[in-house]
């Protein structure tokens, strides 16, 4: 009997601590972006972000008293990796998943985060990913649903176009901007007069800047990855096109800036994110980033950085680590920025795990974003 006893015993012992440790052991962050491939781009700042926000957060003494401790695997910019990855990711029973940075990617991992009953905190902008029913899903910024009428109105109303060349990405995050502000110039009375398709990675926009020029537009509506953006940016200046540039995040960005040179002056955009907005704790955020990693980040960095403090201030709120409350925590909760610093912006998440605060509106200067609207928040 007593070899039975002492094994028993060592098992209830064995349990114990297991459950000792789930409980006040590190926080487990589980991150899965796009560290190489044609979104090294997005994912290095999106990781950078992070790893600030984690070392801020333990250096004060973690969230309810616990640390974080946070994982990064690379998607390689695929969306079967990035599956294959948040699957692995998902068997060591993270407290929540952040990423990935690419829509297509986050379309095929929300199901399996969901399956888990782990809350996914993704970088995508996509409409679509929060219309399927996700109840886990939560954006780091505007989807393209609340900020692509913004664009056309701006379109409509500052620049007074009445035809537009719209030049977009092949893939989900593309595809959808595209079919979103499309509806609107649509519906505002505004000609779609190139509707002109580019694929994810091209380096050559010679023949896609000839057609857009050959139309006459008004305006220019480009919507591709960063890479890109500056890419076309360039092709745009050496073909003589004076049609304004209009765009999103990605056109106007830190790092298009930095690779399109001169050719990114006089870009314009409708930013949800900026190192340049006129706050005082993203002006913070900038200063801290840059010292730590000798660089400005783009809003992808912010977006990082803002993913670690959702954990913390839904935590806080709900006064415990309980990863099967967290999202219902997180759907309908404002959280201030008088409260929690670390979220930059007064914000609220609404029951499809969307985002509304501060918008702007920004030109690309010399160089540099300058912000020439502030857009408040929806509701």
């Amino acid at each position: 009997m007593r070899p039975t006893i002492l094994a028993g015993a060592l098992f209830a012992i064995g349990s114990l601590s297991a459950a000792f440790a789930q409980s006040s052991g590190p926080i487990k962050l589980a991150d899965v972006a796009e560290l190489s491939g044609g979104g090294a781009t997005v994912g290095t700042n999106w990781k950078n972000g992070i790893d600030l926000a984690v070392e801020e957060i333990n250096a004060k003494g973690g969230i309810l008293g616990r640390k974080i401790e946070v994982t990064h695997a690379d998607s390689q910019s695929n969306p079967g990796v990035a599956r294959a990855q948040v699957q692995k990711a998902l068997d060591d029973e993270p407290y929540v998943l952040l990423g990935p940075g690419y829509s297509g990617s986050v379309k095929v991992t929300a199901p399996l985060a969901a399956d888990a009953g782990i809350t996914q905190i993704m970088g995508g902008e996509a409409a679509e990913l929060t219309q399927m029913g996700d109840k886990f899903l939560f954006r780091t910024s505007f989807g393209q649903q609340s900020s692509m009428p913004k664009v056309a109105k701006y379109i409509n109303d500052e620049l007074k176009a009445r035809s537009v060349a719209v030049v977009w990405v092949n893939n989900d995050f593309g595809r959808g901007g595209r079919d979103v502000i499309v509806k609107e110039f649509g519906r505002l009375g505004i000609t779609v007069v190139a509707d002109q398709s580019t694929e994810a990675g091209q380096s050559d926009f010679a023949a896609d800047v000839s057609k857009i020029k050959a139309a006459s537009p008004d305006a220019v509506f480009i919507y591709l990855n960063e890479e890109e953006s500056a890419r076309i940016l360039k092709e745009i200046k050496r073909q003589g096109v004076t049609a304004p540039l209009i765009g999103e995040t990605t056109l106007v960005g830190q790092k298009v800036i930095e690779l399109a040179g001169g050719a990114a002056n006089g870009a314009r955009g409708h930013v949800g994110l900026t190192t340049d907005a006129p706050v005082d704790l993203i002006k913070q955020f900038r200063d801290k980033f840059v010292k730590k990693y000798n660089y400005v980040p783009d809003h992808n960095g912010i977006k990082g950085y803002l993913a670690v403090y959702m954990v913390k201030a839904t935590t806080d709120k709900m006064g415990k680590v309980d990863p099967k409350a967290f999202a219902d925590t997180l759907h309908g909760l404002t959280i201030k920025a008088t409260e929690e610093p670390g979220m930059l912006m007064d914000v609220t998440f609404d029951e499809h795990g969307d985002i509304d605060r501060q918008g702007f509106l920004v030109e690309v200067v010399d160089g540099k974003q300058v912000v020439t609207q502030v857009l408040p928040k929806l509701h």
